[in-house]
């Protein structure tokens, strides 16, 4: 057991060090270097063997790993496991201060469908990247950055000030999840103050930043809780948990017959349809580019992927304890009960019954359980990057994930042991034949 909570305390490290998607591409990036795997640029020529090791990035927030395979790809093709790099949260607009009755406040809006109440009373980090000035306009330079510490609050109203508030809150993205800053005097400068900000963090020129990308977090790590501490409470498990351990999953594996895929894109919370998103043509691209690597033509290339299988990896909700009656009367996933394929009959899900044999097959042979998830008839639920990939890349696919409560909360709860049942079934997956 000491293995599998490693494991857990490795995916809390790695969500702190995990502010923002960029952050995230960061944090991967510096996995696949100290494990030996090669950079790659998308604008350099490619050439591979047997056992190479490789990784890249797409628009710095779309990341990508790869280990090529022994045997023949047309006859072996591609297994990938695909998750998503962003989560729900607030960003920051352009020309954000607002200065008001004694308080510097942030313009920001929502990115994708964050429970806002749950942001409320909580001290706040802000992470992204920062655009500067380069040697020409068509290449400018691009700095990480993060305050590390806490910056901003979103308070609730006294409850003396909204009496109906345990009744039910009904919050404006636009007038109440704005989070302030500072105290100012009425003479307070706003104009700049958050550019003058990340200038004096990254020790440049106010004049050389043009342009910034920022979301705020939840600062301070999560934990492992439950009285026999079965439980992980942490900011983005939905979906950085499986970002984690399925990067973790290829960088401990070997060199297999099949070519061995991880990626991790963007913007799945809202739609994927970017240059970075699963929507987009770039793991299609990044996939024929491996073939031709290694001397393919396309018509190989395209039996590559008739004996390709992808993974599509996304959290799932399990039963809640408190509201049991919004989950599905019989298909019912629980924490620690183990991975769960997710099946729809209006296919927002890809799995059928050929891809969920092929995965519970997978599993059974490292004796981790299945379980089912279908959405409750009444309950319409949200889609994946499965069915959006799959408008692009054309092989088998099956959607899973791991149980977890409270999804697109700042704070999600999932499970100890699940965490590292998954990531067992990601290395199994990829020696399979």
């Amino acid at each position: 057991m000491d293995r599998v909570y490693d494991f857990a305390d490795e995916l809390l490290d790695f969500v702190e060090n995990s502010p923002s998607q960029y952050h995230v591409v960061k944090t991967l990036e510096d996995r696949f270097r100290a494990r030996g795997f090669q950079k790659l640029e998308l604008s350099s020529n490619w050439e591979f063997k047997s056992g190479d090791r490789c990784y890249l990035s797409v628009g710095e927030s779309m990341s990508v790993g790869f280990i090529v395979g022994s045997g023949e790809l047309e006859e072996c093709g591609f297994r990938v496991v695909a998750s998503h790099t962003d989560s729900p949260g607030i960003v920051v607009k352009p020309d954000p201060e607002i200065s008001s009755d004694g308080y510097l406040k942030l313009n920001c809006e929502l990115y994708g469908g964050p429970i806002m109440n749950t942001w409320l009373d909580r001290p706040l980090g802000l992470a992204g990247r920062v655009v500067l000035k380069g040697d020409s306009p068509m290449s400018p330079k691009t700095e990480l950055i993060d305050f590390k510490k806490p910056v901003a609050l979103i308070p609730n109203l006294a409850i003396h000030q909204n009496r109906k508030v345990n009744e039910g809150l009904k919050l404006s993205g636009q007038k109440d999840m704005l989070p302030f800053l500072k105290t100012v005097e009425k003479n307070f400068e706003k104009e700049s103050y958050l550019i003058n900000q990340l200038a004096s963090e990254l020790g440049v020129d106010s004049g050389e930043i043009l342009d910034f990308e920022l979301c705020f977090y939840e600062h301070g790590r999560g934990c492992i809780f439950g009285i026999n501490r079965e439980f992980i409470s942490c900011g983005k498990l939905d979906n950085l948990a499986m970002a984690h351990s399925s990067a973790e999953a290829i960088l401990d594996s070997e060199t297999s017959f099949a070519t061995s895929v991880f990626v991790s894109f963007n913007h799945e919370e809202i739609g994927s349809t970017t240059a970075e998103g699963a929507g987009s043509p770039a793991l299609q691209n990044i996939l024929e580019r491996i073939a031709l690597g290694l001397g393919k033509q396309r018509e190989e290339y395209l039996r590559a992927l008739e004996n390709s299988f992808m993974l599509s990896c996304d959290m799932v909700h399990a039963v809640h304890p408190n509201n049991t009656e919004k989950q599905d009367p019989t298909n019912r996933p629980v924490i620690n009960g183990g991975p769960a394929v997710k099946t729809s009959a209006r296919k927002s899900y890809t799995s059928d019954a050929e891809t969920y044999s092929v995965y519970k097959s997978i599993c059974d042979s490292i004796g981790v359980n299945v379980q089912r998830y279908v959405n409750h008839s009444d309950e319409r639920g949200g889609s994946t990057i499965g069915p959006i990939s799959s408008t692009q890349l054309a092989i088998k696919s099956v959607d899973i994930g791991n149980p977890l409560l409270a999804m697109h909360s700042i704070r999600e709860t999932a499970g100890v042991k699940d965490h590292y049942d998954i990531y067992r079934s990601f290395v199994e997956f990829y020696k399979a034949r």
